[in-house]
């Protein structure tokens, strides 16, 4: 059965995903509250695993619970955690529920998380774990084996359109496109003639481009991204106007950046949609659709 997702993303309408953090430990009140309020308002939601390397309740239990609730789940799934064997029970495990839609992702190393005695496994990439999808929907795993029925997937991965250089990026993007990505999520965009320059590139191949929008609540945030996260630059400028903002009004200036940097995504058809970041603020994603005249 094809998803509501893959549908959207087939329809040519402008696509909006967010992304809602599973809770660390088993209370899943404030998940369940962000699932309901974003439910009918975005085209499907991503559940992160294990983002950054922090333990958490799992993606694979989040998914689940977004399609109990009526939403349309998105299973990000890193291969840092996991090997083939693993990977692929666990693809079998959500095709049986229902799960229809995957984001491949390698994995943010564990020396960035809470576990710093963690093993790393990433006995795959995420390229091959998109090809890893493709062989088991011909109804083989990865050892060459029938499967007493098969999966089907909307299989998507990420890139970083702001790297510099940005060579090595489109390599891999190409990579995981020749493996069947339906779909590419960026990293944080917030230099659209960069986005532009790469889109140029990426336009040739079938697969649709969401950029990536995480919401800046400071002007410190912003310059911790830069400092910290590869490929991530937050523009002088808009620091400068985070900086400005008005005593308590940072997370407010950062709603009205987020919200005019998807206006003019959408407006001038840059790419195919956004995928919005809140973490750990998702209430706050209506806000920002809001602003950008999407809702």
């Amino acid at each position: 059965m094809v998803s509501s997702f893959k549908k959207a993303l087939d329809s040519g309408k402008f696509i909006v995903t967010c992304e809602v953090a599973p809770p660390k430990g088993t209370n899943l009140e404030k998940t369940i509250h962000h699932i309901e309020m974003l439910k009918d308002k975005v085209d499907a939601m991503n559940l992160t695993d294990h983002q950054s390397s922090v333990m958490r309740f799992p993606s694979l239990g989040a998914a689940l619970l977004v399609k109990e609730l009526g939403g349309e789940p998105i299973l990000q799934m890193t291969c840092r955690d996991r090997n083939r064997l693993a990977l692929q029970a666990d693809l079998l495990f959500a095709s049986s529920r229902g799960i229809r839609n995957v984001l491949c992702l390698t994995g943010d190393s564990v020396i960035l998380g809470d576990h710093k005695q963690a093993k790393s496994v990433f006995d795959l990439d995420s390229s091959q774990l998109v090809a890893t999808i493709r062989t088991m929907e011909k109804g083989k795993d990865l050892g060459g084996s029938d499967l007493d029925g098969g999966v089907s997937f909307c299989a998507g991965a990420i890139v970083t359109p702001g790297a510099d250089p940005l060579e090595p990026q489109l390599i891999k993007f190409e990579k995981k496109i020749e493996a069947g990505a339906e779909f590419i999520q960026t990293q944080a965009v917030y230099d659209l003639d960069k986005l532009k320059n790469f889109m140029e590139y990426a336009g040739q191949f079938p697969a649709k481009i969401l950029a990536g929008i995480i919401l800046l609540t400071s002007a410190p945030m912003a310059r911790f991204m830069n400092k910290n996260i590869a490929g991530v630059n937050v523009p002088q400028y808009l620091i400068d106007e985070m900086a400005s903002a008005p005593k308590g009004g940072a997370l407010k200036k950062g709603i009205e950046i987020a919200g005019r940097m998807i206006k003019k995504i959408h407006d001038e058809k840059i790419c195919d949609g956004v995928h919005i970041m809140a973490i750990g603020k998702e209430e706050l994603v209506p806000g920002i659709m809001a602003e950008a005249g999407l809702v």
